[in-house]
């Protein structure tokens, strides 16, 4: 019987192990992510600001999983060991493969700026994320005992896709955070600090500043064309002018930091040739080095032939990845050639907020709530490619009209 192990259950590692369950092929799949659950990344941002719980975001891993043809573990992956086919787990266990999907997921990357883990939030899982809407609650309930303005503070670091939808979330969060502190809305300020001055720069610029101009008038105070130099505790230290180096600084109880991600740190500490914890892999999806091993999600670099960089990390093309790397497992173990992997991204589209987004559905730019309606039907879809119908009609976003 073949072996095939599967590390990670996000988008990437449970669309490969659905297609691959469905095959008729003599296989056992050893399905292993450190969680007993798979998350909605792309609905963190809500969790963060308390916007939506976590369990609407996540459903047991077990109840995707067939017992007769998969196995589930929970640890956490060590080493992977390619040329002695092993996987090494936290726990002591290996596992042996014959084949090998790696889907480990992102990390937060600090680009070595001082004191980023130490006195910055991050939000790249379950965990994290209900940490953040834990302490924004403990900072609002400090205001109210001691009236310091700066427990009113909240200063998202980094505007890009992320920061943006947890600033539309935030806002809508407002309410909530008011209460505890005992003061209107209008007195949470809301930050957000960011290196570049040009914002959603895979959107056209109308779109970037309909997002922009909402969040805005919203009372999102913008620090943009300011690289962040150092995070002390309580403190954002950012570049005010760049000719004479001057820095400012902005006080604030809650830091969040969202200014971007890398693959793995199990990618690089297992000796694949990697940059940022991303492979630059073949073109049906394995590692350059070993054609049993198949690197897809955020750990996987795939180049765009159009602009000769890699594709943006998104649950869509993840997604497709998964899909294609059970296809090729399946083509290798009847002696057939793989299949080069294609991407044409559908489109993107950016919530800010609950009942306001905007992007790009083909070629054609939406915006306010029909881009909503269009954000959650994509959400739904994703969740349907996953889990199946039935997580689909539990935790799918029904919520469409407010």
């Amino acid at each position: 019987m073949t072996e095939i192990v599967i590390l990670g259950a996000g988008y990437a590692g449970l669309r490969t192990l659905k297609e691959l369950q469905k095959s008729k092929e003599d296989v056992h799949i050893t399905l292993v992510d450190q969680n007993t659950y798979h998350f909605e990344a792309t609905d963190l941002h809500e969790v963060a600001a308390g916007t939506q719980s976590k369990e609407k975001i996540t459903y047991e891993i077990k109840d995707v999983v067939n017992s007769e043809k998969t196995t589930f573990t929970q640890a956490k992956v060590q080493k992977i060991d390619r040329d002695n086919q092993k996987v090494t787990l936290d726990s002591g266990e290996s596992l042996s493969y014959d084949y090998l999907v790696v889907a480990l997921g992102f990390q937060s990357e600090s680009f070595g700026i001082k004191g980023v883990s130490e006195n910055a939030l991050e939000m790249v899982d379950v965990d994290s994320a209900v940490k953040v809407h834990e302490h924004i609650k403990q900072m609002m309930q400090q205001y109210a005992a001691t009236k310091e303005e700066n427990y009113l503070k909240i200063v998202v670091c980094g505007a890009g896709f992320t920061g943006i939808e947890l600033l539309g979330s935030l806002i809508e969060g407002k309410k909530e955070f008011a209460q505890i502190a005992g003061v209107s809305p209008e007195k949470i300020q809301i930050y957000c600090v960011e290196a570049v001055t040009r914002l959603l720069p895979m959107f056209d610029e109308k779109l970037a500043d309909y997002a922009v101009k909402h969040l805005t008038d919203w009372g999102v105070q913008w620090r943009t064309g300011k690289p962040i130099k150092e995070i002390k505790p309580g403190v954002v230290v950012y570049q005010e002018n760049a000719e004479t180096g001057e820095t400012k600084e902005l006080a604030a109880q809650t830091i969040i930091w969202t200014t971007g991600v890398s693959g793995s740190h199990v990618i690089g500490e297992s000796g694949f040739s990697e940059r940022r914890g991303r492979v630059t892999v073949s073109a049906d999806l394995t590692d350059p080095d070993h054609k049993n091993v198949y690197v897809i999600g955020d750990v996987s670099a795939v180049m765009d032939p159009e602009t000769n960089r890699p594709y943006p990390t998104t649950a869509q093309i993840a997604l497709k990845m998964g899909t294609m790397s059970a296809k090729n497992i399946l083509h290798q173990l009847k002696g057939e050639k793989t299949e080069g992997f294609t991407f044409k991204s559908q489109g993107s589209v950016a919530s800010i907020g609950n009942t306001h987004a905007l992007g790009l559905v083909g070629k054609s730019a939406v915006k306010g709530y029909p881009a909503s309606f269009i954000k959650k039907m994509i959400m739904n879809k994703s969740l349907l490619e996953t889990g199946g119908i039935k997580e689909a009609m539990a935790k799918g976003r029904f919520d469409l009209y407010h």
